[in-house]
């Protein structure tokens, strides 16, 4: 682990964008993030021990924050086209005759479509002490906000959590992503002989024992930043925090058989290191034999941190799997004069994005090659792909031939 520990600049750009909610539920505080259309059945990440709901930010900003904006330069015939992925933004300038349309595409300055969408929940594991307890608490803490049919993304101590949810109310748990987690906690109660104390236990001790478990350096660079942003979290965690999460972790509970199909779970390990023993993983994969198997070959106790494309693109397939598609949201856009209007409203005005209004603008986006007009012989039509933006998103670009004004 790092001496110093500075904040990564894609950290800061999701705390400006990304609002924290706390809500009192009972007796127990919620802390949590939600991101993306509220008419999607959410995905909801459930850290280990030692996480919080922050360290899910780059799931969150990948999965629910794409954005794709078309803007008329100032003085110019250019539209500057650029796609935006949780501060990632690629501009490209070009020449281009644009047809009329009934989403009146460039009235104005510019007009921004959130193209992909999928709503993202991450919490942080209230107060609780006994897995019995967690279960009641986790239910109204979905009662309260609405959300009745989840997916659940755990690691580690979550994924144990989530897996016991999903046995005792099947029928709010849709399907399932497992990461580094296990199955029963008798080793974890057995390598803590001064379990029925952590209670008692001083702040000092209760983060230390959580830091042991957390392997040491050295580690490739983006492993050590994942280690440094988790232990950075960690600091911020109350003795209460650390004592209840340790008593999950003792408390004598085993995961029973689920209702859920195999077909709807998926596991994802890292295959190099982590605090969960091996064996423990193992029982996991032969509990769930017909369960989709993503290996990572490396990324150590957090890959959602230090692999993040990749935990991106298997939560991605996993929900398509199980039959959950990214959403188009409108975001607000700027009209010829001047004023603010989300293309939300206007499309509600018109009764709602049905499937016609869909296929307009495909239609319109895609300037094809007889709408379009070369103003040199040698300029040539480009089309542009971005891979990491969706089906639906690769569809609409590659019907955009570019002129490229040289």
């Amino acid at each position: 682990m790092k001496g110093s520990f500075s904040v990564p600049g894609d950290y800061i750009y999701f705390k400006s964008q990304v609002p924290l909610h706390k809500i009192p539920i009972g007796s127990k505080q919620w802390r949590y993030y939600d991101f993306g259309p509220k008419y999607v059945p959410p995905l909801i990440c459930l850290p280990g021990i030692a996480g919080t709901a922050d360290v899910y930010y780059k799931q969150i900003m990948s999965l629910s924050n794409k954005v794709l904006c078309i803007q008329k330069l100032p003085d110019t015939n250019l539209l500057s086209l650029s796609c935006e992925l949780h501060r990632i933004s690629v501009e490209f300038a070009f020449a281009a005759y644009v047809v009329a349309s009934p989403f009146e595409f460039c009235c104005g300055v510019f007009t921004y479509w959130n193209l992909e969408d999928y709503r993202v929940i991450s919490v942080d594991i209230p107060l609780v002490w006994n897995n019995q307890e967690w279960i009641q608490a986790f239910e109204k803490f979905l009662d309260v906000i609405d959300v009745h049919h989840i997916h659940l993304y755990g690691t580690s101590l979550g994924g144990f959590l989530a897996q016991l949810f999903a046995q005792h109310r099947p029928r709010r748990v849709k399907s399932l992503v497992l990461s580094n987690t296990f199955l029963e906690t008798s080793n974890f109660s057995a390598a803590m002989p001064w379990a029925p104390i952590v209670g008692w236990a001083p702040s000092f001790l209760l983060k230390r024992y959580v830091l042991t478990g957390i392997r040491d350096g050295p580690h490739e660079p983006f492993i050590a930043d994942s280690v440094d942003f988790v232990v950075a979290q960690v600091e911020t965690l109350s003795k209460d925090d650390l004592a209840s999460r340790l008593s999950l972790t003792v408390d004598s509970a085993s995961v029973g058989p689920l209702r859920l199909s195999d077909t709807f779970i998926t596991i994802m390990d890292t295959n190099d290191f982590c605090a969960v023993p091996q064996e423990l993983k193992d029982q996991v994969i032969e509990r769930y034999p017909g369960a989709r198997l993503a290996n990572l070959k490396s990324g150590g106790d957090f890959p959602f941190l230090s692999r993040p494309d990749e935990v991106n693109l298997h939560l991605q397939l996993h929900l398509r799997r199980v039959g959950v598609e990214a959403q188009p949201e409108y975001v607000q856009g700027t009209n010829r004069d001047g004023a603010g209007e989300s293309s939300s409203n206007q499309n509600n005005e018109r009764g709602g994005v049905d499937n016609e209004s869909k296929d307009e603008m495909r239609d319109y986006i895609g300037v094809t090659n007889e709408n379009s007009v070369a103003t040199n012989e040698n300029e040539s039509s480009v089309a542009l792909e971005t891979p990491f933006l969706g089906n639906f998103d690769n569809e609409v670009l590659r019907n955009v031939h570019l002129s490229i004004d040289e």
